[in-house]
């Protein structure tokens, strides 16, 4: 296991109650970005990028959770979610599970449209990526399934009247591992007019983020009213069990969430997994008067469970994988600390059997 990211080889087991709470609600999410009075109502917020519609869901959309006495509850929706290649050629084992199709390589190759024959995975200066070894392992394995592929920075892609080349080839499509999900930067700016003029296939696309994945919807759907307009009653109350009470930071009294700050968790609407987030429990009053209100979400505290692994005590945390409605892959990660991180001894990925 040194050469991988894995915790453990032996599988935890999850309840399958839980299991199906986690795999229903990310249906429903599914089903949610085609509602009609639900696209209407976020119409006016959408930036330009999140109204190109597209015909293929987002993949490898990551559904994070924690496991309560209380049921599953929901940390984000991942627009992006790495991880299942663990290192040392390995992918994260699966279970058997009768929501599976196939295994693993070929679930994620059907991802992949047969029609992308050419794709670029782009990131951010990708070589020095944490996960460029991940990015390389799908390089792979849709190279073994006879499909050109490029590992691209975005000053790697050149815009042509006819769409974007890397190495004097039109690619079909992007694997976007860059978290520039509305593709505003100005390093991002031919890719953004490539897309915006059709001319290029983006996957995850920006609208699976600005439905989903942007954690202002959170504040939206604890916003009276909206769900209502959208969803059956039984509908709407499952989304709220399953999500804590999420609040937009500007519209709370300053004083009163400081003095209820242990129950709150305080995180960046417009960033990725742990990266800004801030614990209520632990935050200074400086730091807290430093916090950009208008881009800043409360969301109720969720303690982790705890999972015993080689006899240290670990948070863990459950990801479902999925792909519009397929259930892709199934993982936990087991670790110390505030937020998700590998760094301490022990931490890492594990194998979730449901039971």
């Amino acid at each position: 296991m040194a050469d991988t990211s894995l915790a453990s080889v032996m599988p935890i087991d999850i309840p399958r109650d839980d299991f199906d709470r986690m795999l229903a609600f990310a249906r429903l999410m599914h089903r949610l970005k085609d509602n009609t009075d639900y696209l209407d109502a976020l119409a006016d917020s959408l930036p330009a990028t999140a109204t190109v519609k597209t015909s293929w869901p987002s993949l490898l959309m990551g559904f994070d959770f924690h496991l309560t006495p209380d049921g599953p509850k929901l940390i984000e929706i991942n627009n992006n979610a790495g991880g299942l290649y663990v290192g040392a050629g390995l992918w994260l084992p699966q279970c058997d599970n009768a929501e599976f199709t196939g295994d693993l390589m070929q679930r994620v190759l059907a991802m992949f449209p047969e029609q992308w024959q050419a794709i670029a995975i782009m990131d951010e200066d990708i070589e020095q990526q944490f996960m460029f070894p991940e990015m390389c392992a799908y390089a792979d394995v849709l190279r073994a399934a006879g499909r050109k592929v490029f590992l691209v920075s975005p000053e790697g892609l050149t815009l042509r009247q006819d769409g974007l080349y890397c190495e004097q080839m039109r690619i079909d499509a992007i694997y976007n591992r860059h978290t520039d999900f509305y593709l505003e930067s100005e390093p991002l700016a031919h890719i953004r007019q490539a897309y915006m003029q059709g001319l290029i296939e983006l996957n995850p696309h920006p609208r699976s983020y600005a439905l989903i994945g942007d954690k202002l919807r959170m504040v939206d759907w604890w916003q009276k009213g909206l769900l209502e307009r959208c969803l059956s009653e039984d509908e709407v109350q499952f989304i709220r069990q399953i999500t804590p009470e999420t609040l937009h930071l500007a519209q709370i009294d300053e004083e009163e969430i400081w003095q209820d700050r242990k129950y709150w968790v305080f995180k960046p609407s417009a960033r990725h997994g742990g990266k800004g987030v801030l614990m209520g429990k632990s935050v200074s009053r400086a730091r807290f008067a430093d916090l950009d209100r208008t881009e800043t979400v409360a969301q109720r505290w969720v303690p982790a469970s705890m999972v015993n692994i080689a006899g240290q005590e670990l948070k863990l945390d459950i990801r479902l994988y999925m792909h519009g409605t397929k259930l892709i892959a199934l993982a936990g990660r087991a670790w110390r600390g505030q937020v998700t991180n590998f760094r301490e001894p022990g931490s890492g990925w594990v194998i979730l059997n449901v039971v």
